[in-house]
């Protein structure tokens, strides 16, 4: 009986995801700077030779800049990822910043492998999020305000305030993905046919390719 029960609780041990795997996964090494040139593992890129490695791999400047907010929804987001960043590569962390012009939307959107912390540090701004039981959560942040979001749950950021506004966030995770849901739905390559958004959302094939020529570009 006993034995049975052991195999039991290791074969489900065995299918299900454990908490402790359900971010990166801690490194071996001190550190592993990738090397963009190559291919990335599963859960990385390779390591550069050690020999190659110097102090300025450590340092970056891709968060310093005020990003481009001339679209069409008026804020940038500056990802400091393992794209961007190497030395990130295993340490199961990034930051991003996101630049608002007033009225400026970051729109909803997901990260499928990380939670997002952020502090707001300048501006007046809204941070809603909605739940897998579909309840929303808000708020109206003002400035030295943080704010968490559930990994994998479908956030925005919207700029209340009369000037600009300045937000850094922080992932557990090197690269911890995007899939910003008006462009995901209505800018696909190849495109979700009509039919389906149209369905989805009840509403007229003709509205759904008139959002579709919005995001066109």
């Amino acid at each position: 009986m006993a034995l049975t029960i052991f195999v039991f609780y290791f074969l489900l041990y065995s299918i299900l995801p454990l908490p402790s795997l359900c971010t990166d996964p801690d490194p071996l090494q001190d550190f592993c700077v990738a090397d963009l040139t190559a291919s990335p593992s599963v859960n990385g890129f390779p390591c550069k030779v050690a020999s190659s490695v110097t102090s300025a791999d450590f340092f970056s400047n891709v968060l310093v800049h005020k990003g481009n907010t001339s679209n069409v929804f008026h804020s940038k987001v500056t990802a400091a990822n393992v794209l961007v960043f190497p030395a990130l590569n295993t340490l199961g962390t990034s930051m991003n910043r996101i630049d608002f012009e007033p009225n400026g939307l970051n729109p909803p959107h997901s990260h499928p492998r990380a939670t997002e912390l952020g502090i707001l540090l300048r501006g007046q701004v809204m941070v809603g999020f909605v739940t897998t039981g579909n309840v929303f959560h808000s708020k109206v942040l003002t400035k030295g305000e943080m704010f968490v979001v559930p990994r994998g749950l479908v956030h925005f950021i919207k700029n209340v305030g009369k000037g600009t506004a300045l937000i850094v966030t922080s992932f557990n995770s090197q690269q911890p993905g995007i899939a910003v849901v008006p462009t995901t739905l209505f800018a696909a390559k190849p495109s979700i046919p009509n039919e389906i958004l149209g369905q989805t959302f009840q509403v007229a094939e003709t509205v759904v390719e008139d959002i579709k020529s919005k995001f066109a570009s």
